[in-house]
Formats: structure tokens, C-alpha cells, sequence
């Protein structure tokens, strides 16, 4: 044989040692690898009988209101700008800013000397008419008397009546300029038209102001509106509410972590949905007798549309989401749990729902804990804010023996 195809020979057989080397020594750590996998396994089926410590609450019956809930304005009720209706010197402003003031109350005071003058002088006009009367009246009575009438011309009786008529009709023009004149010295006497609280004055006393200048604006605040947009969907449920009697309303603050008002109700819903956003507006009125809302406030308004009686009502947390739906864990009589499908209405305060279907009154459903369980879980029932209990001495060392001394899950660092 040649050298060559000793050669040849020899190679091959070093790679048949090799392979078969190779072999027998992955089938080995492949049982070892395929041992440790059961014996996993085998523990992990011991773990996951131990019973899941969970949360369990009952599902109550409650009545549960339902409501609308919308970013308000608060608006004023009546808003007038005060102006003068005559013009002269400003003598006196007798209000404070921020000040409320009562219907009626002098807010301002103008000078009255040149409008009292041309009341006087109306006055004395109306004398002197009433003077002129009194004679032409009693001329044409001796004129038109039994002893004197023959004697006295026709033409002449006209014109002494005629006298009579002109001169009381110049009474009567007096008298009528008397009373311009006095509604003009009235107006010197600037009053408040409504109840309000009178804000920041527009000009100082001792300046000039003709009618037409603002002097302040007062602000009606009691009662006080709130308006409001909903969406369009929400309008059949509040016309009926509407129907029903009337809707109460509430005003929180912007962060919706309490109540300003309650008491307020439903005024007026508007009489057309905008076109541009799918709302519709409405208006609350509250009679803020505390001065809680201010015009120009933005709150969160909660108006109630109805009452669900004997509604079932969980946690939030409860409630789990997926693929299929929304669902709860239930736990029944044997401690295991199972998966029930449930459909979710209206939310109860800031943490309960209202369950439309799927759940009944009393019920037990887990409330925290429900990530780790599957259906068919065995589980320890706690109640709310309640711990497991901590394992007694026994316990571990039944655990301990469980897992044996090679265990790789010790408790010892990896």
C-alpha cells in the first residue's frame, strides 16, 4: 500500500473517534439537561397547587346614580354697565369697589344746581300761567252771569272763553316741563338698576361725565348661571330627564376633587346642536348664596340624569380586559376561581363600576391579586387591606424538604 492511502486511512479514522467521542459525550449532558427539565417541572407543578393569596370583595347592590358630567362657565346673571343720563360735574361716587350693593342704593352724585334752576323756572311759569287762568276765568264767568249776559257782545263770551282754554293749556305745558325738568334733577342721583357686586370705577369724582359715560359695572351674582356643552348623544337622555322633574346639578372644581355647590338645577337646554362641534349648550342655576362661583369660573359640572336602583357594583381594579371582552375572577364555595365575562356601565365614585351583566348581587370577586390566577386557581381569600399570614416554622420546613438539598431554586445565591 502506498503511502498516500496510508494517509487517507489515517485521517478517517481519527475523525470517526472523534465523532463518536463527541456523541456519546452530548447524550449525556442531554439526559442530564432532560432530568433537571422534569425535575423542574415536577416542582413547579408542587408550587403551583399552593393556594394564591388574593383580595376578595362581594359584589353589593347599591342605587347607583347616573350622570353627565361637562367643562361649565360660570356667567352672572345680570350684567349692567352704569352710565349717567344727564352730563355735568361728578361731585361724589358713594360705593366701594368690590363692594355689593342693594337695587336702589346712590352709587353717584352730579351736580344738580343748573337742572333745579330750570325746575324753578317752570315753576314760576306755571304761577304766572295759573295767575293769567284765574282772571280770564273769572271775566267770562261775570260776563257770562244772568245780569250781565245782555249786555255783553257774543263775539266778546268767545274770546273770554277761548282766554280760559289758552291759559289752561299753558297751566297744563308747565306743568309738563316741571315734571322734565324734575326727572332730569332725578338723574343727578345716580342708583343701582339691580343687586350686584360693583366693580373697579371707570372715572373719579370731580370730573366732568355727560351722559353715556361708564361709571361702574355692576354684577349680579345671586343667582348665578353656569353654562355648559354636552354631546350631542347625551340630549335624549336629558330632555326625558327633564320630563321626569327637575335635574339637580352640581359644580365641582377643575380637578373634579370636590364639590363647590350642589343644589343647582337645570334652567334652559338651547334650542339647537352646533353643526361644528356635535354639542349642544345648557344652562344651570344656582343660587350661590355663599358667593362660592364667581362669573368668568371655569368648574366641572355633574348633572344627575337618573338613578339605577339596585345596581351591582364592584372595584375598578376588578374589572380585567381581553381578547374577548371584559371579565372578573369569582371565587366559588371550594376556594378555586373562574373566569366570568362582564359588561361595564357607569362609573361609582372614583374607584367602583356598575356591572350591566354577567355578575349578580353577592357574589364574591377578586379585587387585587388576579394577574397571577388562571381559571381553575386555588386561592386564600382575604379581605381588603388585609396580609397573608406569615408561614410558621412547620411550613418551612415542609418547603425545605420539598425542594431537597440539590435544589437549583434554593435560597442561596445564583
Amino acid at each position: 500500500m502506498s503511502r498516500f492511502w496510508k494517509i487517507v486511512l489515517l485521517v478517517i479514522a481519527v475523525l470517526v473517534v472523534g465523532l463518536v467521542g463527541m456523541r456519546m459525550l452530548g447524550g449525556g449532558k442531554g439526559k442530564d439537561a432532560k432530568a433537571d427539565a422534569q425535575a423542574e417541572a415536577g416542582k413547579d407543578g408542587e408550587r403551583n397547587t399552593d393556594p394564591v393569596p388574593v383580595t376578595v370583595i362581594d359584589a353589593a347592590r347599591q342605587d347607583v346614580p347616573v350622570y353627565a358630567s361637562a367643562l361649565g362657565t360660570v356667567s352672572a346673571m345680570n350684567t349692567v354697565t352704569v352710565s349717567p343720563q344727564v352730563g355735568g360735574q361728578l361731585i361724589s361716587l358713594n360705593f366701594k369697589e368690590g363692594q355689593e350693593v342693594k337695587q336702589g342704593d346712590l352709587l353717584a352724585q352730579i351736580d344738580p344746581r343748573t337742572l333745579q334752576a330750570s325746575f324753578d323756572e317752570a315753576a314760576a311759569a306755571k304761577k304766572q300761567n295759573q295767575a293769567q287762568l284765574a282772571t280770564a276765568r273769572s271775566n267770562f264767568q261775570r260776563s257770562n252771569s244772568p245780569e250781565y249776559r245782555q249786555y255783553v257782545a257774543k263775539t266778546d263770551l268767545d274770546t273770554q272763553r277761548n282766554q280760559v282754554a289758552q291759559f289752561e293749556s299753558a297751566v297744563a305745558a308747565n306743568e309738563a316741563s316741571m315734571r322734565a325738568a324734575q326727572v332730569q334733577l332725578q338723574y343727578t342721583r345716580v342708583t343701582a338698576p339691580i343687586s350686584g357686586i360693583a366693580g373697579i370705577r371707570a372715572v373719579d369724582a370731580g370730573n366732568v361725565v355727560s351722559a353715556g359715560t361708564a361709571l361702574v359695572t355692576l354684577t349680579q351674582i345671586h343667582p348665578i348661571h353656569v353654562v355648559f356643552n354636552l354631546p350631542e348623544r347625551q340630549l335624549p337622555d336629558v330632555r326625558q330627564a327633564q320630563q321626569a322633574g327637575p335635574v339637580t346639578i352640581a359644580a365641582l372644581d377643575r380637578n373634579d376633587s370636590h364639590v363647590l355647590t350642589d343644589g343647582g338645577k337645570l334652567d334652559v337646554v338651547d334650542n339647537q346642536i352646533s353643526s361644528d362641534s356635535g354639542t349642544f349648550r345648557a344652562r344651570a342655576l344656582f343660587d350661590n348664596a355663599d358667593n362660592t362661583l364667581w362669573p368668568g369660573q371655569f368648574v366641572n359640572v355633574r348633572m344627575q340624569l337618573r338613578t339605577i336602583a339596585g345596581g351591582v357594583v364592584i372595584p375598578t381594579q376588578a374589572v380585567m380586559r381581553g381578547p374577548d371582552g371584559e371579565y372578573v375572577y369569582i371565587v366559588k364555595p371550594d376556594n378555586t376561581v373562574a373566569m366570568q365575562t362582564v359588561k361595564s356601565g357607569v362609573e361609582v365614585g372614583d374607584s367602583n363600576v356598575q356591572i350591566t351583566e354577567g355578575l349578580k348581587g353577592g357574589e364574591r370577586v377578586v379585587s387585587e391579586g388576579q394577574f397571577r390566577l388562571k381559571p381553575g386557581s386555588k386561592v386564600t381569600a382575604l379581605k381588603p387591606g388585609e396580609t397573608p399570614a406569615a408561614p410558621t416554622e412547620a411550613e418551612l420546613k415542609a418547603a425545605a424538604q420539598k425542594q431537597g438539598p440539590g435544589s437549583r431554586r434554593g435560597g442561596g445565591p445564583r
